[in-house]
């Protein structure tokens, strides 16, 4: 890799989540949600969120107030190689390879 492409690919904007959880439902349950409900996930209060890059899980923190913001303090982050190999792995909805798309703070 030349400077030219490093230039390049520090340059690049992809897709950055922070996952809360997640859980299986049946299209029955989510076909009844309404405003105010509930949905119960699997992880307690107290774990470490799970930070993702293209959806691949480089590291985790903790969740923060910042303002009438939410944040993440990063506790844990995989080596550069790893960031950086899930940054330029970006795939579309369907599986297939894509572009990175706008940073983004997601909870999923």
């Amino acid at each position: 890799m030349n400077e030219a492409d490093l230039r390049t690919i520090l340059t690049l904007e992809v897709p950055v989540i922070v996952r809360l959880g997640e859980r299986q439902s049946s299209m029955r349950e989510v076909l009844a949600l309404v405003p105010g409900a509930i949905i119960e996930l699997d992880k307690r209060a107290d774990h470490e969120l799970e930070l993702l890059v293209n959806n691949r899980v480089i590291g985790s923190g903790t969740a923060v107030k910042v303002g009438e913001n939410f944040g993440l303090r990063v506790s844990r982050v995989g080596l550069a190689v790893e960031r950086l190999d899930a940054a330029l792995h970006a795939t579309g909805d369907d599986g297939s390879p894509g572009e990175a798309g706008a940073p983004t703070a997601q909870a999923a």
